[in-house]
């Protein structure tokens, strides 16, 4: 079994031909293989550039809002007993989820490269919603491609998209989801390329998005491991850090400075989408054993019929509803140093009233999965155990489908 290096970012422990073990790699058309070299390149670079780098961290502090927020959830805590409950705030990031940071990133490279427009894809819509924001601050013009059936059910993020200047480009094949909406934007970005650069939205596709899209999220964790060490004086000998699981891209961004810990010490637990309970579909390739395919320019564990097809998921949460996941987060399950497991809708809808009705917080039903899993375990945890869930996203863009669920919407 291939060990992750120690001394090495996991983004950069990747053979020759992009792949982490059997995981990533570049399945693209000969069309797009310039482009992704020129990418490759100018990435490598830049991310050595110390002007860039500063460049990256002023508009992270003055614009995105580092740092969010680390927290207790006091009154959470002592109602279930057990473990603390700890939360990074991400969703304090300006536009209100992670997605801010890869979205800054890709344009600021956008920008270096000489690109006019920008493309991306987007689910839950915050993918969307934040590199609207981003081309807007950096003068590119925007395209969000985006699944019919997100466009109805996040329709808070639409608005807010259009009000940014993007246009929604709706996909109507397959699910109507965020698989369709990556699919055609990269159709576009074929044929486009020359004047056009591409965010892909989370820690998917070639090798190089998923490591732009992990080197961009690794912002939440740099600020983590600098406020639990100002809150404890050091790395807790029981630390364990729940994040959601769809793509991928803000639990690797939540984990990636704790990667050289032991996992006996600090233990990544990801937490996928199960679907509604009385459904046979949901999007959790990783929990549920699916097989190895190639979906969006990569092989990684995806959800199949018997015919090897791709099997339309079903998730109460647009941005977790994706068949597949992110190769880095294949490796972290097959080398062992993470674990994955799924909450239902029905899981995630009670952690959301559990956690509103509590504290002071409204996360989305993205980490309202993540928060199951807290709510879960924290009762059979000592007091000495801290649990730290990433609060990756807020519920604005939810309150129509919690107002259906629940009939209201804090």
């Amino acid at each position: 079994m291939i060990k992750i290096k120690k001394d090495k970012l996991l983004i950069d422990q990747h053979d020759k031909n992009g792949f982490w073990g059997k995981f990533g790699g570049n399945f693209i058309p000969e069309t797009l293989k310039k482009p992704v070299e020129d990418l490759t390149i100018l990435f490598e670079k830049l991310r050595k550039d110390k002007k860039f780098i500063k460049e990256r961290d002023y508009y992270f502090q003055n614009w995105v809002g580092a740092p969010t927020p680390f927290v207790k959830l006091e009154n959470l805590t002592d109602h279930l007993g057990g473990a603390q409950i700890w939360t990074k705030i991400v969703s304090e990031a300006k536009g209100g989820a992670h997605k801010i940071y890869n979205a800054t990133v890709h344009c600021l490279i956008a920008k270096r490269a000489g690109k006019k427009y920008i493309v991306g894809d987007t689910g839950a819509g915050y993918a969307g919603k934040m590199l609207s924001m981003a081309a807007k601050k950096f003068g590119l013009k925007c395209k969000i491609f985006m699944g019919a059936k997100d466009i109805k059910r996040q329709k808070p993020n639409c608005d807010a998209i259009r009000a940014n200047g993007a246009e929604i480009i709706p996909v109507y094949t397959g699910s109507q989801t965020l698989v369709d909406a990556v699919s055609e934007c990269m159709r576009y970005w074929v044929s486009n390329c020359l004047t056009t650069a591409m965010c892909v939205g989370s820690t998917v596709g070639p090798n190089i998005f998923v490591k732009i899209c992990g080197w961009s999220t690794s912002q939440i964790s740099r600020e983590l491991m600098l406020q639990i060490k100002e809150e404890f004086g050091e790395v807790p000998k029981k630390l364990k850090l729940i994040n959601c699981v769809g793509g991928g891209s803000s639990s690797f961004g939540f984990w990636n400075e704790f990667m050289h810990y032991n996992k006996k010490q600090v233990e990544f637990i990801g937490v996928e989408a199960g679907g509604p309970k009385k459904s046979k579909r949901h999007a959790a390739p990783l929990t549920y054993g699916s097989k190895i395919g190639i979906l969006h320019g990569a092989a990684q564990y995806v959800n199949q019929n018997r015919d090897g097809q791709i099997e339309e998921t079903e998730s109460i949460s647009a941005g977790l509803d994706y068949p597949g996941v992110s190769p880095l987060h294949c490796f972290l399950k097959d080398t062992n140093r993470a674990r994955y497991t799924a909450a239902s809708d029905e899981e995630a809808l009670n952690a959301y009233q559990l956690v509103t009705g509590f504290e002071n917080l409204n996360p989305s039903l993205e980490p309202s999965h993540a928060f199951a899993e807290a709510i879960k375990i924290a009762p059979k945890l000592s007091r000495d155990i801290i649990i730290c869930v990433n609060s990756c996203g807020d519920a604005i863009k939810d309150r129509d489908i919690l107002k259906q669920r629940l009939g209201k919407y804090k």
